[in-house]
């Protein structure tokens, strides 16, 4: 088995996070992966890339999908 490019694995990772998030803009997924992978430019170490990236660009998406709840006042 040929093992993947960094470039074939993070279009996989956009793939994936389309599908898991049908109500983001594609554009606005591939942004958020560019921007996740841009942070690892400096890493010498490649092969876990874009686990990373898929983790943390998933964690904000989920962040975007929460509803906003304001607590309760605080009674006194």
């Amino acid at each position: 088995m040929l093992k993947k490019t960094e470039t074939q694995a993070l279009t996989d990772v956009v793939n994936r996070l389309a599908e898991r998030f049908p109500g983001e803009p594609r554009s606005v997924i591939e942004d958020l992966v560019a921007h996740e992978h841009s942070l690892f430019d400096e890493s010498r170490v490649r092969d876990y890339i874009p686990i990373l990236v898929e983790r943390a660009a998933k964690l904000r998406l989920v962040h975007r999908q929460l509803p906003v709840t304001h607590p309760e006042p605080l009674r006194v």
